[in-house]
């Protein structure tokens, strides 16, 4: 894959329902310029974590290495921690992408049942995946890009609209940002309301990681990584933060929500038509978009644990294309799993699931701020010089810092938040039946070389972090 590849993975996993229908609710819990300011602080956040995720996917250029980086550099125990976290989150999230699209097909087809429309998507994901990473970077390519126009269509129509020009309007239209002031302020739930946000802020961008998993097959990582990663936050930046304040200038904060996309009530302020038609459109093909990514991302991550020797053998299997084949088979049928949890047992197994996956983005993150803090300390204590690496995140060690303090206040603050509060309740234990499942299983035998090469022996050699990182799987999807 190329840079283009990589930019539209990028935007392609973070453009998806947390923007089209999640900003609603952090508008309504945070007011309009609350929400900016949570948008803006997600926004610095994603720059921090892409900077330290750039210099560690140049180090260890493996395909699924999100648990690589963890492992050697932190320990193995915290790879194998964050490996089955992240392959959790994508898998949990393949059976609500399918089961969500499967109800809006029923806006045009109500006699077809929901499951059929599960199926379907479910097996053109799986082809896609099956047949190339080429193929999958090109189908997820054309995805995003349908996304991207309907947020710049938004973005261009509404603050046209929000300047005066609005022919097709039907009755009063707001004018630039009086919605801004309201009769409580400027933060009518207080600055806490956008404290209590910012962690569903952090999911909606989450999936710009997904750019680290798709380092090792990527063509050039030393060139592409780091100009994805720019292209990718300035993108987001622009796209998100515009889409917001179109948005919370649009629609009074109390009338937000999740009962309907903000896109949706938006168009149809302006008077577009077939406005809920076309939005309808855009909104399955964003949570096709992200099933995409997650298929992908889930049969990396289980090809990077056999790899390690912490998941079965036959998960490094490749055919001849270069695909993960068993790995991707049990990742969709992992997806499929959640989908019947879903529907057999919503409160119960499907809520754990969920609560875990919600808690295990940002989880992930920390890991990778982390590791990076480690991996840059090694890195220099063993005469590494700074001047050879291709890429290095600037700021060191302010940048890994911050990014981490922010994530880690993220989950604290979630713990007031009633909604929330059960990713800490499921999340946190699961993380100890890692760590203890890993120390049972694997003892003595993952200390000793499952992490791959020795900290040290990774940051000294030749002067380069990592410049054994990518023997193991770094052919895979060629």
């Amino acid at each position: 894959m190329e840079a283009r590849h990589l930019v539209m993975i990028g935007l392609g996993g973070v453009i998806g329902s947390g923007l089209f229908v999640s900003s609603g609710y952090t508008i309504s819990q945070a007011g309009p310029l609350g929400a900016v300011v949570a948008y803006l602080i997600g926004a610095v956040v994603v720059y921090l974590v892409m900077a330290c995720l750039s210099e560690l996917a140049i180090a260890y250029p493996v395909s699924g290495a999100f648990h690589i980086y963890a492992a050697r550099s932190i320990g193995p125990a915290t790879g194998f921690t964050t490996a089955w976290l992240y392959w959790l989150t994508w898998v949990v999230a393949l059976g609500s992408e399918f089961t969500a699209a499967g109800l809006l097909m029923q806006r045009w087809f109500p006699e077809v049942p929901v499951w059929i429309w599960c199926l379907v998507f479910a097996s053109v994901l799986f082809g896609m995946n099956a047949i190339s990473s080429r193929v999958f970077g090109e189908s997820e390519f054309w995805f995003a890009m349908i996304k991207v126009a309907a947020v710049v269509g938004l973005i261009i129509l509404g603050g046209a609209a929000l300047l005066g020009f609005h022919p097709m309007a039907a009755g009063g239209y707001p004018h630039l940002f009086e919605n801004f002031s309201t009769a409580e302020g400027l933060f009518p739930n207080g600055f806490t309301g956008v404290l209590v946000t910012v962690l569903v802020v952090f999911f909606a961008f989450s999936g710009s990681e997904l750019i680290g998993v798709a380092a090792g097959e990527t063509t050039d990582p030393a060139k592409n990584i780091p100009k994805a990663m720019r292209t990718t936050v300035l993108r987001l930046v622009i796209f998100f933060i515009g889409a917001i304040v179109v948005i919370a200038a649009t629609i009074p904060y109390d009338k937000a929500g999740l009962d309907e996309s903000p896109f949706v009530t938006v168009f149809s302020s302006i008077g577009v038509p077939y406005a809920a038609d076309i939005m309808n459109f855009v909104v399955i093909t964003a949570l096709l978009s992200a099933g995409n990514s997650g298929l992908y991302s889930c049969a990396r991550m289980l090809f990077s644990l056999s790899a390690e020797g912490h998941a079965p053998k036959a998960f490094g299997r490749l055919t001849k294309r270069g695909i993960p084949m068993v790995a991707l088979i049990v990742s969709i049928f992992g997806g499929l799993a959640s989908l019947i949890s879903s529907i057999v047992a919503p409160t119960t197994v499907y809520l754990v699931l969920t609560s875990v996956a919600g808690f295990a983005t940002v989880g992930v993150w920390m890991s990778i701020v982390a590791s990076h803090y480690f991996h840059r300390r090694a890195f220099i204590r063993n005469g590494g010089d700074l001047s050879s690496l291709p890429y290095k995140a600037p700021l060191f060690p302010l940048v890994p810092i911050l990014a981490f303090v922010a994530c880690l206040g993220s989950m604290i603050g979630i713990g007031f938040d009633p909604a929330q509060a059960t990713a800490l309740y499921f999340g946190v234990p699961f993380v100890a039946a890692c760590y203890l499942i890993f120390h049972v299983k694997y003892g003595r035998k993952g200390r000793k070389d499952s992490g791959g090469p020795s900290r040290g022996k990774l940051a000294s050699e030749d002067g380069q972090a990592g410049n054994d990182a990518g023997k193991v799987p770094a052919g895979i999807g060629a």
